[in-house]
């Protein structure tokens, strides 16, 4: 199910998510904050401040790819980030996530051109 979810989400992301000359030696990374359905909005937001989650995530350097609400689920960020700074990220959302959200984390590739060009070769 969640396989799915994330081919879903790659599929709908926006162009700024294609590969970039630049981008060599960098990694895409899917995380989903799921909400803690024990708490309450206004409980999450409150665990969320006195972590200082918004300060800390992501780190600096570490650039947003993508941020939706998925209702139901959480929210599901796709960072773009050198592949040596990964623990970096794995450590911020453990020391500031976690109690406000249950995280899955997914590696993930830029797959959005290359389906394109597969439609296009598809017989009609």
């Amino acid at each position: 199910m969640a396989a799915r979810l994330v081919c879903a989400l790659l599929l709908l992301a926006p162009a700024a998510a294609a590969p970039q000359q630049d981008d060599r030696g960098k990694i895409l990374l899917t995380i989903f904050l799921r909400h803690d359905q024990s708490k309450t909005l206004p409980e999450i937001r409150a665990q969320l401040e006195r972590t200082g989650f918004m300060e800390a995530f992501p780190p600096p350097g570490v650039e947003v790819v993508s941020w939706y609400v998925m209702m139901g689920i959480g929210q599901v960020v796709t960072l773009r980030l050198p592949a040596e700074r990964l623990r970096e990220v794995n450590l911020v959302v453990e020391q500031k996530a976690w109690g406000a959200y249950r995280t899955d984390f997914y590696p993930t590739y830029d797959y959005k051109a290359v389906a394109e060009q597969e439609r296009k070769k598809a017989p009609k």
